[in-house]
């Protein structure tokens, strides 16, 4: 929209230096000055919707596909580029061609010596330009690196492949449940607030809820729900969130380090649909400060392949344990903003304190009834907010519960300090 607006910006100063218009455009220039700049209007499409599927019915060539080449920036977020291919390049990762952008738009390299090359990582089927020829469009995950090789500062996909390597037997499993909150396009208001508001009706109604009066954006979780399945990810779930507006949907389980391949996936996903929808979505972990309204997170369950075993319970606690030892040191990596969320209140533990509990969604990591009372499962760290770094939280937990050190034992919460 804001290119749309540059553009009849400058159609109009450039006018002042043109040659004298004839009288057909003249007739041009008054057609186009009838013509209105795009609303920001939520919720709605600013396209014509007959247009475009006009060129959407077009077919593909049969021994070609696009390729949206996606990655991470220097502030966590999403971009992507398209690309053609020959049918027989797209086949895998391997034969897939490594690519390149301007790292200086990004904030990932000078302006002097821009370029970052794209390593794809992982292919997913394209679920915006699906097509019925038996060939599939695909988006491919990617990780960066220089010109020598060397991965950015801001890949830290390498830095979690690090942490997995050499314990794949292992295989460690991830849930990590995505929370985010969808607003008004003017970046104020969320879903079902009144503008310049708060909802009559405190926090209560409007988890897993239904019904126009407390549930608001299901069209957009149900599309990228469908989106995400369409293109292979492990989408196992979604459900409305505690504060009107919030949602959340659940990855996994994806062993090792796909957690964060899908992951970030499901939120290039995520904001495309939004773009569909016009609405925007934020996954700041606090994004109403004011007021008594939860937080944000991404819950990460966890779970190895001892722990999933008979006695596993033991396993899952040692690992506790280890976790406790470190707790500063994951949340540093848990998410920017964190302190506001992580108060001790609103289904959260204090960021100064390490604590867990078994069904205690005031600890810091929770340990499930069913894994209390089958002696094995998994656990959950309910510490990393809802724009932490996958990669970062996963490969943070794999080698801090894969390190061979003593640490004290930690007493669990009981029921009367939830």
């Amino acid at each position: 929209m804001k290119l749309s607006l540059s553009i009849l910006s400058i159609a109009a100063s450039a006018s002042a230096f043109a040659p004298s218009l004839t009288a057909h455009t003249r007739h041009v220039a008054t057609s186009l000055s009838m013509v209105n700049p795009l609303d920001i209007t939520t919720g709605r499409a600013q396209l014509d919707h007959d247009v475009i599927n006009r060129f959407n019915a077009l077919p593909y060539p049969a021994d070609k596909v696009l390729a949206e080449y996606v990655w991470v920036d220097a502030k966590g977020e999403c971009r992507s580029k398209t690309r053609t291919l020959p049918v027989k390049r797209a086949a895998s990762v391997e034969t897939l061609p490594r690519w390149n952008f301007d790292g200086s738009s990004t904030g990932q390299a000078p302006g002097d010596d821009s370029e970052v090359i794209l390593r794809p990582c992982r292919v997913f089927k394209d679920p915006f330009r699906p097509r019925t020829d038996g060939v599939d469009n695909i988006l491919v995950m990617c990780d960066t690196y220089t010109p020598a090789g060397e991965p950015l500062p801001t890949n830290t996909r390498a830095i979690a492949a690090k942490a997995f390597e050499g314990h794949e037997s292992e295989e460690i499993w991830f849930g990590l449940e995505q929370e985010f909150t969808l607003f008004n396009l003017d970046q104020r208001t969320p879903l079902g607030w009144p503008k310049g508001g708060v909802p009559s009706r405190p926090q209560g109604p409007y988890y897993c809820s239904v019904g126009p009066e407390n549930s608001f954006g299901r069209a957009v979780t149900d599309a990228h729900y469908r989106a995400c399945l369409y293109a292979g990810i492990e989408v196992s779930g979604t459900n409305g969130e505690v504060m009107p507006g919030q949602q959340e949907y659940q990855v996994g389980p994806c062993v090792g380090i796909d957690a964060g391949d899908q992951l970030y996936m499901s939120r290039y996903i995520l904001q495309r649909v939004c773009e569909e929808f016009q609405v925007y979505c934020t996954l700041h972990p606090k994004p109403i400060v004011e007021g008594d309204w939860n937080g944000a997170g991404m819950h990460t369950n966890v779970s190895t392949k001892s722990m999933r075993e008979p006695g596993g319970i033991e396993v899952i606690k040692k690992a506790i344990y280890k976790l406790a030892a470190k707790h500063q040191e994951h949340i540093a990596v848990y998410g920017e903003g964190n302190e506001l969320r992580l108060t001790g209140k609103h289904e959260t533990a204090s960021i100064d304190q390490f604590s867990f509990g078994v069904a205690n969604r005031g600890a810091s990591v929770r340990i499930g009834r069913d894994t209390e009372s089958e002696g094995m499962g998994y656990f959950e760290d309910r510490r990393p907010s809802s724009n932490a770094d996958p990669y970062l939280v996963t490969g943070k937990i794999m080698a801090t519960i894969m390190e061979d050190i003593d640490v004290p034992e930690v007493k669990a919460l009981d029921r009367a300090e939830a």
